[in-house]
């Protein structure tokens, strides 16, 4: 009989964790696993039953006063309830909250007002961050508008600073109403033996299952005279998180995170502690004894250059491959394919890392840029590679500042919005302010395969300019549209220059050696013909026209099946088609002086392999063998996308397409 797969276990190890609630339940989940647990808790959550912003908020909302309220949690919002009925009726609160526009920040805050037979307005839907509160909000604008108004924002633990901000730009007068604090526990002695037990080096696996507990712990060692002592010991201990914002935490406090848990779950926070903990605790011994050079995410794998044979040179290797075949419009042995985002969290070596590094720490580090580059492409077994980077990497040298909020995406600041705003971008010197990228395409370069080519890419100038004007993601657009419309001279001089300092970009890192690149335009389509025509096709081509002479260019965007020759005039060698156009009839519309790339939905990979193939036949039909199809997906690969699925894909579309 063959023997049952051994069970993952930390083997008798001591295990540190801080949670108070559910204390009894992360121990015997420890124990299950075969280790010790050494239970602090770290946390005791106060009502604030005597709460005068509570009762401030109360007098307002009944006065009329109050236009607007905000429920940002399930929690918070029972407990605000619970707060005012030690004061009034149930039946004046809510009668009080009928007369405000009620916003549910996502159905557990929906449901706790439901309970209280309180209406809601807006309900804001995944993933249920404070960028789609304010999308929704302004969806709704003839029913609530924010400037002019005041708006109460129930806070539960830390408040965001940065979405209290944002409302006040607006023009939102910001009630902010905290209902809960976070103080230590009342006997600190299970606390202390949990930080002694990490310094003492007894415990060298420690599991945070919420940002706030950190806090609490170095408080508590600092009043020991022990903090210093606890983070040197944590950097020598696996460190487990259960999530982006626990890992955020951890990460602003200089402590490297080990494992991130994925779902986000105190279950699967202590499976994946439990898988990898003896791995990465030997690796941690093995760095520190100096046998080997770790890089900074306390690995020993180094990306070696990949040795080059026969006499035919590297350069005319990668010019004959399928790929830059293709992009000449040439006959190929077979369909090249490969896939955007196909480096990412899909991935599980990707992940893993995530766990580890920031996204843009990630990006600014040219070993571990070239080390996710290169693992992806080879495990998939693709014909090109991409470089890791993100489209946004240039606002920095333009003089914006640029973060990425856990799960929320990109943040500028500031926003471009008035249009005086486009004389304080700077002109960028690629070589000095970028410099990381050009190492990591020189490193990466150096470590594919010589005849598997490499693709750098940009932003085009109108999604670039759209998170400079929103200041992020946006769904509808409103403050790029109105400067659009409104000064069109500003809007020019705004296009002209990102046209000018793009190409740059571009030409820098083709110097640095990059074999094509990819232009992606990916908010454009929430344009119509006319305005891509006027306000965007001219910078577009602008940009295009600048690039190298000889480079392939691949210009990419979203819901432009309305404008898809206009996308054409605009310049590429290969024209990107999302998944909502029907790839045959496409290419008719463009011609044949140009090819396509595309444009299998991504979802399709989360289907079964056999409905997969169907797809794949069907867009090769497509097709027709015409020289000058590149196969990839209709958008970026999904993070939940089965990664053995993408594996598949790859071989399926070579050996369909093989002649």
């Amino acid at each position: 009989m063959a023997k049952a797969p051994k069970k993952p276990g930390f083997e008798g190890m001591e295990v540190a964790a801080f949670e108070s609630r559910r204390a009894a339940e992360i121990a015997k989940l420890i124990s299950n696993y075969g280790g010790v647990p050494r239970v602090g808790p770290s946390m005791r959550e106060i009502p604030l039953e005597d709460n005068p912003a509570a009762f401030e908020f109360a007098d307002r909302l009944f006065a009329g006063k109050i236009q607007g309220v905000i429920l940002m949690t399930g929690v918070g919002t029972r407990a605000l309830m619970e707060a005012l009925k030690s004061r009034y009726a149930q039946e004046e609160i809510v009668h009080g909250l009928s007369m405000a526009t009620i916003v549910a920040r996502g159905p557990k805050t929906a449901l706790a007002l439901r309970d209280y037979g309180v209406p809601v307005t807006i309900l804001v839907p995944e993933p249920n961050t404070w960028r789609e509160i304010l999308q929704e909000i302004e969806e709704n604008q003839r029913s609530f508008t924010l400037r002019g108004s005041t708006v109460a924002v129930q806070e539960y633990g830390v408040p965001n600073e940065a979405f209290l901000e944002e409302l006040a730009s607006r023009g939102a007068e910001v009630l902010r109403v905290p209902v809960y604090r976070w103080a230590l526990p009342e006997d600190l002695g299970p606390l202390r033996e949990t930080i002694r037990a990490i310094v003492q080096a007894r415990a060298r696996v420690a599991l945070f299952t919420n940002r706030a507990q950190l806090n609490h712990v170095l408080r508590v060692a600092a009043e020991d005279g022990v903090k210093d002592a606890l983070m040197e010991a944590f950097h020598r201990s696996v460190v487990c998180s259960i999530g982006p914002a626990c890992t955020e935490a951890l990460l602003a406090h200089g402590i490297s995170v080990d494992v991130e848990s994925v779902p986000p779950k105190m279950g699967a926070l202590v499976l994946e502690a439990a898988r990898k903990a003896g791995e990465l605790l030997s690796r941690k011994d093995f760095g520190s004894a100096g046998s080997a050079s770790l890089d900074s995410v306390g690995r020993a794998a180094v990306l070696e250059p990949v040795s080059r044979q026969g006499s035919e040179s590297a350069e005319q290797v990668w010019k004959n491959s399928r790929f830059m075949k293709a992009c000449r419009r040439e006959p190929t042995d077979a369909t090249p394919i490969w896939l955007m985002r196909q480096a990412g969290r899909y991935m599980k070596e990707y992940r893993e890392l995530r766990a580890r590094v920031p996204f843009l720490e990630l990006c600014k580090n040219p070993d571990l840029v070239a080390e996710v580059t290169v693992t992806a492409a080879l495990k998939l077994g693709v014909d090109a590679a991409i470089i890791f980077a993100d489209l946004l990497l240039i606002l920095e040298p333009l003089g914006l500042g640029l973060t990425y909020d856990q799960g929320e995406g990109p943040v500028v600041r500031p926003a471009l919005r008035k249009p005086g705003d486009v004389d304080l971008l700077r002109e960028i010197e690629p070589d000095q302010s970028l410099g990381y990228l050009y190492e990591a395409i020189r490193r990466t370069r150096a470590a594919l395969p010589g005849g598997m080519p490499l693709i750098g890419f940009a932003g085009a100038p109108f999604t670039v300019a759209s998170y400079m004007i929103e200041g992020g993601a946006s769904k509808t657009f409103r403050y790029t549209k109105t400067l659009m419309y409104r000064d069109e001279k500003a809007w020019a001089a705004l296009m002209e220059r990102l046209a000018r300092e793009l190409a740059k970009y571009v030409n820098a890192q083709i110097a640095a050696g990059v074999q094509a690149v990819q232009i992606f335009d990916t908010w454009v389509g929430c344009l119509g013909p006319e305005d891509y025509r006027r306000f965007v096709l001219p910078y577009t081509r602008l940009l295009i026209q600048g690039i190298t002479p000889g480079t392939p260019v691949v210009h990419f965007g979203t819901g432009t099946g309305m404008f898809l020759e206009d996308m054409r005039d605009a310049g590429g060698d290969i024209i990107g088609l999302d998944f909502h156009v029907e790839l045959g009839r496409a290419w008719d519309r463009l011609g044949d002086h140009v090819g396509v790339q595309g444009n299998l939905d991504p979802m399709v990979l989360s289907a079964d392999l056999p409905f997969i193939r169907q797809r794949v036949q069907r867009i090769l039909d497509q097709a027709a063998g015409r020289p000058g199809h590149i196969f990839n997906l209709g958008h970026g690969i999904l993070p939940d996308a089965p990664e053995e699925n993408a594996i598949a894909l790859v071989k399926m579309v070579h050996e369909m397409s093989a002649h």
